[in-house]
């Protein structure tokens, strides 16, 4: 347990005395909620320790790679939407009892993890909002490797039916108000209570889509059980079964210093090995009766790859999801797959990436190049070399990446004028936002990047979530995942070649 003894539920309800206050409809400090999600107009601020409605925030500059410059006109505007994590909370192939071991386990359970498809669907909206040329989908758009959780994830992207629940109707799963264990928060008697909402949550329901080109990007748990183990056998017979482990078993501990890598893989290990036997504990644990699905069936990494390139119009290509695509005749976009196909949550340059990407810095000519990857290139094995290439190629803006579930920014000088390492948060953890990127000219030929964060639009559910995880004592807002102000809303300044 955490928190000098306290269970997550307890720590839940005391930060909830004070956040029960929070205006959902959207109207602390006497403001309208923006229903554009965009925070140049309104924000969500908890300095007060309650959360509620505050005015917007302004761009700032850095000017930390060149210096400032006037703006001039617009060269592409895109949307980055990452880490959604769209889930079946009721899986038997979750593992949410071992968040009660701490670092770096915490994410296996959140008290807001049944809403992550209504949350995905709040953050679509506010990106049509902005109007994008095109939209990014940062990677770890799913939570499992599982088919039902990649059908409602294209769905909320494409538009269509969304099933959020699994295994028959009404939620089966450990935040069940039956469920005895202190641990896991009960939305329907615990507070801050909210009844019902389990019913909610599992409801079908209808997603707009996005209405400008996307693209994907592949993350760990896009691929992986848990953003860590490639499916196997074992694990797609315990994710379509009928048993569920919901109990942490007698005995089990963390591995040796298993919590030194939450840093590192804030929502995954790095190192599958240590968690192949907790999976295996799932065999003989004692175990509760859930309904089966067979739509939980995990998918295989050509099966996953091949949905997304579809669903996204993009034409065929090899095993990884290697490609580059315009925005306008002035940025060209590079995509890098980095997901290990072997396991663990930490990125892996592949061999012949570092060539290929040489290839598409050329054939970029003279556009301005964006670079996106899932997991940050500063701490993938081989991101040293592809970091190293970038530094030489002076129409590279900025590095985009997700998977830290954390709002920063950094510059990173080099010998050809430097670029931007820019990392968004997710949407399964406070603060729950997508980010806005603007590709301006400059006076004197270069380019200002201007950022903002958007939040998911208002609606009842997606602001519940909002709230749970804003409450949650092992997640986003205790780990500093909104960043500091210069992480967020800031105008970019990019000169030329030196």
């Amino acid at each position: 347990m955490s928190g000098e003894g306290l269970s997550r539920r307890e720590l839940l309800a005391s930060g909830a005395a004070g956040a029960l206050a929070l205006a959902l409809a959207g109207c602390g400090g006497g403001l309208d909620a923006a229903t554009s999600g965009s925070t140049r107009q309104t924000t969500w601020n908890g300095s007060s320790g309650e959360l509620e409605v505050a005015p917007g925030v302004s761009l700032v500059d850095r000017t930390e790679l060149a210096p400032r410059a006037a703006v001039g006109r617009s060269l592409a505007t895109l949307g980055h939407i990452t880490d959604a994590h769209v889930m079946d909370a009721e899986s038997p192939a979750r593992v949410p009892f071992l968040s009660q071991l701490g670092q770096p386990f915490n994410s296996t359970f959140r008290p807001q993890e049944a809403l992550t498809a209504q949350v995905m669907d709040g953050a679509v909206r506010a990106i049509d909002a902005l109007r994008p040329d095109a939209v990014i989908q940062g990677g770890d758009l799913i939570d499992n490797a599982q088919e039902n959780e990649l059908a409602n994830g294209l769905a909320l992207l494409v538009g269509g039916r969304v099933e959020p629940g699994s295994g028959g109707h009404g939620y089966r799963g450990v935040q069940e108000a039956g469920d005895a264990n202190p641990f896991y928060y009960r939305p329907d008697i615990d507070a801050p209570r909210y009844p019902g909402l389990l019913a909610a949550a599992t409801r079908r329901f209808g997603a707009a889509g996005l209405k400008a080109p996307w693209y994907p990007v592949l993350g760990d748990h896009d691929l992986l059980v848990q953003g860590i183990l490639t499916p196997t056998a074992l694990t797609d017979r315990i994710a379509r079964g009928d048993r569920a482990v919901w109990r942490l078993p007698t005995g089990l501990k963390a591995p040796p210093g298993a919590g030194e890598l939450a840093a590192a893989a804030p929502d995954g290990l790095p190192d599958p090995g240590l968690f192949e036997p907790l999976i295996r504990q799932l065999l003989t644990a004692p175990s509760v009766s859930v309904p089966a699905d067979p739509h939980r069936r995990e998918l295989d990494a050509a099966a996953v790859i091949s949905r997304l390139r579809r669903a996204a119009s993009l034409p065929r290509g090899g095993a990884l999801l290697d490609y580059s695509f315009d925005v306008g005749p002035r940025l060209r976009v590079i995509v890098l797959d980095l997901v290990r196909r072997a396991g663990g949550s930490d990125g892996l340059v592949h061999s012949g990436q570092e060539s290929w990407l040489a290839r598409e810095l050329t054939r970029a000519g003279d556009r301005w190049v964006l670079v996106v990857t899932h997991q940050p290139l500063t701490n993938s094995a081989g991101g040293s070399a592809i970091l190293s290439l970038l530094d030489r190629s002076p129409r590279v803006v900025a590095v985009l990446s997700g998977h830290t579930h954390k709002n920063r920014i950094e510059p990173r000088p080099g010998p050809s004028g430097g670029y931007w390492l820019i990392s968004t948060a997710s949407l399964i953890d406070y603060p729950q936002q997508a980010r806005a990127l603007r590709l301006r000219e400059t006076a004197g030929g270069g380019v200002a990047l201007q950022t903002w964060m958007l939040d998911h639009v208002p609606t009842e559910l997606g602001d519940i979530s909002r709230e749970l995880s804003y409450l949650d004592a092992q997640g986003g807002r205790p780990q500093g995942f909104a960043g500091t102000p210069r992480d967020r809303n800031v105008t970019l300044f990019k000169s030329t070649s030196t």
